[in-house]
């Protein structure tokens, strides 16, 4: 086991939490990290550029001039890839850019960004955020006293008061420890749990 101090939301120490280190220390593999990025960000794109070629554009359908005798190039259509208005050839059609990757790879990579943010002293322990409203300028206050830039917060449950007086703080993100990933740990500069959430995510990936 290792430990971790827990503070207020003010910032105040107020004790310490085991952290299991099969969850909070593992070696760090920068291909398993690189693989739960490139399949967390395939998953998102839409794949909805597409183009029109020959079989789908409209007209065409009658040769422009005879084969022979004109003294032109031989045509057989006004929709030809090389005329204007014409078809697009070998242009992007709809697709799924996603790809399969296994649960214990994903779970892997979870632990790894984990570890990650615990090793650079990236990681905070809060013992719980309350708020008595909905308001940014609360929050704010909350996270300067904590002396945080771009944090990912993540809770044990939905908080709506939280979350909506977060949302359009730049760089913030607030999420539940069950659609935690990879992903969203890497690229935010500290990561905030709550106690339950640290508790929940020891027992679901420990």
């Amino acid at each position: 086991m290792i430990k971790t101090k827990v503070y207020s939301q003010d910032n105040v120490q107020i004790g310490e939490i085991d952290l299991k280190e099969e969850v909070f220390s593992v070696a760090v593999k920068p291909e398993i990290l690189h693989q739960a990025v490139r399949y967390h960000l395939a998953a998102k794109r839409s794949g909805t550029a597409s183009v029109k070629n020959r079989a789908t554009i409209r007209g065409g359908g009658r040769k422009p001039w005879r084969q022979k005798g004109t003294g032109r190039a031989r045509a057989g259509s006004i929709r030809s890839p090389l005329w204007k208005g014409g078809a697009v050839a070998h242009g992007p059609q709809p697709r799924d850019y996603s790809f399969k990757l296994n649960k214990k790879v994903r779970q892997l990579a979870l632990k790894m960004a984990l570890s990650a943010k615990y090793l650079d002293e990236s990681l905070k322990v809060i013992e719980k955020f309350e708020l008595p409203e909905i308001k940014t300028k609360k929050f704010v206050e909350i996270k300067n006293k904590l002396g945080l830039k771009k944090p990912l917060i993540v809770l044990a449950e939905k908080y709506n008061t939280l979350e909506l007086s977060a949302r359009n703080v730049p760089g913030v993100q607030v999420v539940t420890q069950d659609s935690l990933t990879a992903y969203d740990i890497l690229k935010h500069q500290e990561l905030i749990l709550d106690k339950q959430a640290v508790e929940k995510l020891q027992e679901r990936l420990g």
